[in-house]
Protein backbone atom coordinates (compact mmCIF):
# COMPACT_ATOMS: atom_id res chain seq x y z
CA UNK A 1 0.00 0.00 0.00
CA UNK A 2 1.35 3.46 -0.85
CA UNK A 3 2.17 5.93 1.94
CA UNK A 4 -0.88 8.09 1.16
CA UNK A 5 -3.22 5.11 1.33
CA UNK A 6 -1.64 3.98 4.58
CA UNK A 7 -1.98 7.49 6.04
CA UNK A 8 -5.62 7.64 4.93
CA UNK A 9 -6.32 4.26 6.55
CA UNK A 10 -4.64 5.40 9.79
CA UNK A 11 -6.70 8.61 9.80
CA UNK A 12 -9.96 6.72 9.27
CA UNK A 13 -9.03 4.26 12.02
CA UNK A 14 -8.25 7.18 14.35
CA UNK A 15 -11.66 8.79 13.82
CA UNK A 16 -13.47 5.46 14.17
CA UNK A 17 -11.68 4.99 17.50
CA UNK A 18 -12.81 8.46 18.62
CA UNK A 19 -16.43 7.83 17.62
CA UNK A 20 -16.78 4.37 19.14
CA UNK A 21 -14.82 4.89 22.37
CA UNK A 22 -16.75 8.03 23.34
CA UNK A 23 -13.56 10.06 23.51
CA UNK A 24 -14.14 13.33 25.34
CA UNK A 25 -11.21 15.47 24.21
CA UNK A 26 -8.82 15.35 21.25
CA UNK A 27 -5.50 17.04 21.97
CA UNK A 28 -2.88 17.97 19.41
CA UNK A 29 0.71 19.07 20.03
CA UNK A 30 1.23 22.21 17.96
CA UNK A 31 4.95 22.66 18.66
CA UNK A 32 6.84 25.10 20.87
CA UNK A 33 5.26 23.60 24.03
CA UNK A 34 1.75 24.50 22.84
CA UNK A 35 -1.27 22.18 22.58
CA UNK A 36 -4.83 22.50 21.37
CA UNK A 37 -7.54 20.49 23.11
CA UNK A 38 -10.92 20.14 21.40
CA UNK A 39 -13.99 19.11 23.38
CA UNK A 40 -15.56 16.76 20.85
CA UNK A 41 -19.18 17.23 21.88
CA UNK A 42 -19.16 21.04 21.71
CA UNK A 43 -16.10 21.68 19.53
CA UNK A 44 -14.87 24.20 22.15
CA UNK A 45 -11.10 24.65 22.06
CA UNK A 46 -8.51 25.30 24.72
CA UNK A 47 -4.94 26.25 23.94
CA UNK A 48 -2.25 25.46 26.50
CA UNK A 49 1.25 26.82 26.61
CA UNK A 50 4.25 25.85 28.68
CA UNK A 51 4.71 28.15 31.67
CA UNK A 52 7.49 30.74 31.59
CA UNK A 53 9.19 29.09 34.59
CA UNK A 54 9.41 25.81 32.65
CA UNK A 55 10.68 26.83 29.19
CA UNK A 56 7.32 27.99 27.84
CA UNK A 57 6.02 31.31 26.58
CA UNK A 58 3.20 31.57 29.14
CA UNK A 59 0.83 32.94 26.48
CA UNK A 60 -2.06 30.68 27.52
CA UNK A 61 -3.12 28.46 30.40
CA UNK A 62 -0.49 25.89 31.32
CA UNK A 63 -1.73 22.32 31.84
CA UNK A 64 -1.37 22.74 35.61
CA UNK A 65 -3.26 26.06 35.44
CA UNK A 66 -6.12 24.12 33.85
CA UNK A 67 -6.04 21.56 36.63
CA UNK A 68 -6.35 24.33 39.24
CA UNK A 69 -9.10 26.05 37.22
CA UNK A 70 -10.88 22.71 36.85
CA UNK A 71 -11.02 22.34 40.61
CA UNK A 72 -12.62 25.76 41.04
CA UNK A 73 -15.05 25.31 38.14
CA UNK A 74 -16.07 21.89 39.44
CA UNK A 75 -16.65 23.22 42.94
CA UNK A 76 -18.83 26.06 41.64
CA UNK A 77 -20.79 23.68 39.38
CA UNK A 78 -21.50 21.19 42.16
CA UNK A 79 -22.44 24.03 44.50
CA UNK A 80 -24.88 25.19 41.82
CA UNK A 81 -26.41 21.72 41.63
CA UNK A 82 -26.70 21.58 45.42
CA UNK A 83 -28.25 25.06 45.49
CA UNK A 84 -30.89 24.00 42.96
CA UNK A 85 -31.65 20.78 44.86
CA UNK A 86 -32.02 22.61 48.19
CA UNK A 87 -33.66 25.74 46.78
CA UNK A 88 -30.79 27.96 47.91
CA UNK A 89 -30.41 31.28 46.15
CA UNK A 90 -26.77 31.11 45.13
CA UNK A 91 -26.22 34.54 43.63
CA UNK A 92 -22.94 35.50 42.05
CA UNK A 93 -19.79 33.85 43.39
CA UNK A 94 -16.34 35.01 42.39
CA UNK A 95 -13.39 32.76 43.06
CA UNK A 96 -9.66 33.42 43.08
CA UNK A 97 -7.49 30.36 42.50
CA UNK A 98 -3.77 30.16 43.29
CA UNK A 99 -1.62 27.25 42.20
CA UNK A 100 1.61 26.61 44.09
CA UNK A 101 4.21 24.46 42.39
CA UNK A 102 7.04 22.47 43.93
CA UNK A 103 10.19 21.12 42.34
CA UNK A 104 11.90 17.73 42.62
CA UNK A 105 9.59 16.44 41.30
CA UNK A 106 7.89 19.35 39.58
CA UNK A 107 4.21 19.11 40.50
CA UNK A 108 1.39 21.02 42.12
CA UNK A 109 1.92 21.20 45.87
CA UNK A 110 -1.15 23.24 46.77
CA UNK A 111 -4.24 24.82 45.26
CA UNK A 112 -5.78 27.70 47.17
CA UNK A 113 -9.34 28.70 46.32
CA UNK A 114 -10.98 31.79 47.82
CA UNK A 115 -14.74 31.89 47.24
CA UNK A 116 -16.39 35.29 47.61
CA UNK A 117 -20.15 35.02 47.91
CA UNK A 118 -22.67 37.64 46.81
CA UNK A 119 -23.25 40.40 49.36
CA UNK A 120 -26.93 40.64 48.47
CA UNK A 121 -27.74 37.03 49.42
CA UNK A 122 -28.45 35.81 52.95
CA UNK A 123 -26.94 32.33 53.39
CA UNK A 124 -28.16 30.56 56.52
CA UNK A 125 -25.73 28.39 58.49
CA UNK A 126 -27.51 25.37 56.99
CA UNK A 127 -27.07 26.74 53.44
CA UNK A 128 -23.40 27.39 54.10
CA UNK A 129 -22.82 23.82 55.32
CA UNK A 130 -24.56 22.39 52.23
CA UNK A 131 -22.57 24.56 49.84
CA UNK A 132 -19.25 23.91 51.59
CA UNK A 133 -19.88 20.14 51.58
CA UNK A 134 -20.75 20.33 47.87
CA UNK A 135 -17.50 22.13 47.11
CA UNK A 136 -15.44 19.64 49.10
CA UNK A 137 -17.01 16.63 47.37
CA UNK A 138 -16.88 17.73 43.76
CA UNK A 139 -15.40 15.09 41.41
CA UNK A 140 -12.19 17.04 40.73
CA UNK A 141 -11.57 17.62 44.45
CA UNK A 142 -12.04 13.91 45.11
CA UNK A 143 -9.88 12.94 42.11
CA UNK A 144 -6.83 14.98 43.09
CA UNK A 145 -3.99 13.12 44.76
CA UNK A 146 -4.14 13.47 48.56
CA UNK A 147 -0.62 14.96 48.53
CA UNK A 148 -2.00 18.07 46.83
CA UNK A 149 -3.02 20.42 49.61
CA UNK A 150 -6.40 22.03 48.95
CA UNK A 151 -6.93 25.22 50.93
CA UNK A 152 -10.47 26.57 50.63
CA UNK A 153 -11.64 29.90 52.01
CA UNK A 154 -15.37 30.65 52.07
CA UNK A 155 -16.04 34.40 52.37
CA UNK A 156 -19.72 34.63 53.27
CA UNK A 157 -21.40 38.05 53.35
CA UNK A 158 -21.58 39.65 56.77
Amino acid sequence: MCQLGQLHTQTIAYYILIIFTMTTVRTTYLGDLRTEAVHLQSQSKIITDGPVDNQGKGEAFSPTDLLAASLTSCMLTIMGIAAQAHEISLGKIEAATTKIMQSNPRKIAEIQVVLNFADNVNYSDHDQRILQKAAETCPVYLSLHPDIKKTLTFNWPS
